[in-house]
């Protein structure tokens, strides 16, 4: 029996169309951010679970529809002009789904000559899935810093820095964000207090968009009574706030939140808030994250810089009401 010419035709394989390889593209995006993310940076699968989850979809997604378009390779689509248009546009919109997870990858913990030489005294840390919890062994501490870490920085980076204030006799609880975004959880410090009862003073605090979230708490928590900002400021005023002590810590070289900024929040801050310029000191010094896009150039040594941080943070919060 003889085959038809149409017949041949058919039983060859179909020329892929560039939406074929479009989808293509776009399934192997969202697998190929997804797995490089948690693979590849450890600050996603210790930080706040929303982000592994949504990568874990985004990875198991991008290999289904994979293996659908295999299955449907040769299998013809005719698509009307809308419908062509709306696949067209999808596909971009997976393609800038996929940038935005890369770009949601957090600045992971880079250990630096404080954490490498060890802790300066003896202390607790208890880790979770939304929280570093460290409390100090030799003091019963009544008065505790929440801590919101910078967008997108692994909330370890701050524990070297903030080690100094647990020596000092104080808990310091440093949050893991969702998405590593304090924006979208601003109320998050209120888990913390709630899990530490024993805790009779309570300041919040923040570095970069996590000083914004840290103020807007304080603000609308009057049982907070001091709010401490690392290269930060607030968006609303404060000077209506009664009973809140504040801390404005910035550095003279800061790229993002510069000498300008910090300047210009006098007016939303309390008129006795106190303010410590660390002089060379650069956005990515409150932290151990390593360099930061768009930072200034220090003028003085990271480890120089976080000892003035850490000693003006002890003084602060030994002057709110209360014991350690």
């Amino acid at each position: 029996m003889e085959t038809s010419p149409a017949g041949q035709a058919s039983a060859l394989p179909r020329k892929r169309t560039a939406l074929f390889w479009a989808s293509a593209g776009c399934a192997a995006a969202l697998t190929g951010v997804a797995l490089w993310m948690l693979a590849g940076n450890s600050a996603v699968l210790g930080g706040h679970p929303l982000l592994p989850g949504i990568l874990l979809a985004a990875a198991a997604a991008g290999a289904g529809w994979a293996a659908l378009l295999w299955r449907r390779r040769d299998v013809p689509r005719p698509r009307s002009r809308v419908r062509a248009v709306a696949a067209w546009a999808g596909r971009v919109a997976v393609l800038a789904l996929a940038a935005g997870l890369a770009w949601l990858s957090p600045f992971a913990y880079q250990p630096g000559p404080t954490a490498e030489a060890g802790p300066a005294s003896d202390l607790t840390v208890t880790e979770t899935s939304t929280a570093i919890t460290m409390s100090p062994d030799a003091a019963n501490a009544t008065k505790g810093l929440v801590f919101y870490p910078g967008a997108r920085v692994d909330a370890r980076a701050y524990q070297d820095i903030l080690g100094p204030v647990v020596g000092a006799g104080y808990r310091v609880v440093i949050l893991k964000e969702p998405l590593g975004l304090s924006l979208l959880d601003g109320n998050q410090a209120r888990s913390a207090i709630e899990d530490n009862p024993d805790i009779t003073t309570w300041a919040v605090g923040g570095h970069s968009l996590g000083g914004v979230s840290a103020s807007s708490f304080a603000l609308a928590n009057t049982d907070i009574n001091g709010l401490v900002l690392y290269a930060s400021y607030p968006v609303e005023s404060l000077r209506g706030r009664p009973g809140l002590s504040v801390l404005s810590v910035s550095g003279t070289k800061d790229g993002l939140s510069t000498p300008d900024k910090i300047q210009a929040s006098r007016e939303l801050l309390p008129p006795d808030t106190e303010f410590a310029a660390v002089q060379g000191g650069v956005h990515a010094f409150f932290g151990d994250y390593g360099a930061q896009p768009g930072d200034g150039q220090p003028g003085i040594s990271r480890s120089a810089a976080q000892q003035q941080v850490a000693a003006a943070t002890v003084s602060f919060l030994g002057q709110l009401p209360g014991g350690r």
